[in-house]
């Protein structure tokens, strides 16, 4: 008989049985089984209950109270919460513009009332400009409502045009200060305000920005462009000895595309920063207010702006964390705000875009 060769055996697996190396495998920690008790407590099975015991009262109770009570901070000033349940939205884009020169901001319980605060800024020759209106206008507007009331010099709408012209004034002074001593006589921003009452609507503009209001299936313009060629600024800067000079557009002095503004030293008084103003009462058939800097506007009709953002808003999410209390829900007014600031860049506009819608 002869031998099997040793390398054989090695390598003929044949010859050998199969057998599987099984890995034993380690049981899982399972979290122990919670079990709820008639009182609300939960514990873990097999775990002895102990119902809960207050913690018997101190002896010196009330003034130990007394003394936090003395040590608290002063609470917050309050705020009142959004005007008749009013959902806004901000979006800006900066655009083909190598620089960001807009702001918005808005304010709710502005004065301690019900009452919002809504403004776009489109600064030009900087951001400066821009940056200081929107961190100290509705503060000096604000200002001025409560010194009023105090002083009782008029009430409602008047109240308002007066403590807004007052507070124009005041911030243009800052600016154009600052911007001297810097030596920037060419920086400056437009502004479009909206102050929305329980019952009005106040509409402040200076510049070429513009607020349009949607009723009922219009569109309302709730302001007028402050262009340089504008028959009645025409008057008012020729009025003053300026100039109104064509560089592919009309231009104060040939320098600048309107003729009002906050800033712009170089140019005063033929720029002013008055605001002009436009009223309306709310009504049931309000549906949403735009206030948009003039990147949109070059571009784009009201008309076709308040489609786009009515088409946007028919399908109202129904995600009830973030849902005002007329349905229509927060980013569903942010995503409307910033299609329409996308639709004006794909349309050819070579400005920033910033767009602030409010829906009622």
């Amino acid at each position: 008989m002869e031998a099997v060769p040793t390398n054989h055996i090695a390598t003929d697996h044949s010859a050998l049985p199969l057998r599987r190396r099984r890995r034993r495998r380690r049981p899982l920690a399972r979290p122990s089984k919670r079990v709820r008790n008639r009182s609300g407590h939960i514990r873990a099975k097999g775990e002895d209950y102990l119902p809960a015991v207050s913690p018997p009262p101190l002896a010196n109770s009330s003034a130990i109270e007394a003394e936090d009570s003395a040590n608290a901070p002063p609470p917050a000033p309050w705020r009142a919460p959004d005007p008749r349940g009013l959902a806004y939205g901000i979006v800006s884009l900066m655009g083909r513009r190598r620089n960001m020169e807009d702001a918005a901001v808005a304010v709710t319980g502005l004065a301690a009332g019900p009452h919002g605060y809504f403004a776009v800024y489109d600064g030009h020759g900087g951001a400066m400009v821009a940056q200081a209106c929107c961190n100290r206008l509705h503060v000096a507007v604000e200002d001025e409502v409560r010194r009023r009331a105090v002083a009782e010099d008029g009430e409602g709408v008047e109240a308002w045009k007066r403590a807004m012209v007052a507070g124009f004034a005041r911030v243009d002074a800052e600016v154009m200060a600052e911007t001297r001593e810097l030596r920037i006589g060419l920086v400056g921003s437009t502004a479009v305000v909206a102050v929305v009452t329980e019952k009005w609507i106040i509409v402040a503009n200076c510049g070429d920005s513009r607020a349009v209001l949607f009723r009922g299936g219009v569109a309302m313009p709730m302001s007028s462009d402050h262009k340089p060629d504008r028959p009645d600024e025409l008057r008012r800067v020729e009025a003053l000895g300026g100039k109104v000079l064509y560089w592919d557009c009309p231009r104060v002095l040939g320098v600048l595309a309107t003729s009002r503004s906050f800033g712009d030293y170089f140019l005063k008084p033929f720029v002013s920063s008055e605001p002009e103003f436009a009223v309306i009462e709310r009504s049931d058939e309000d549906q949403f207010l735009i206030l948009a800097s003039d990147g949109l506007w070059d571009v784009m009709s009201n008309g076709m702006v308040c489609r786009v953002v009515k088409k946007c808003l028919e399908e109202k999410p129904s995600d009830s964390d973030n849902a005002a209390l007329d349905g229509v829900s927060h980013s569903a007014v942010r995503d409307a705000a910033g299609l329409l600031a996308r639709l004006a860049i794909c349309r050819g506009s070579d400005d920033n875009v910033t767009v602030l819608l409010v829906v009622f």
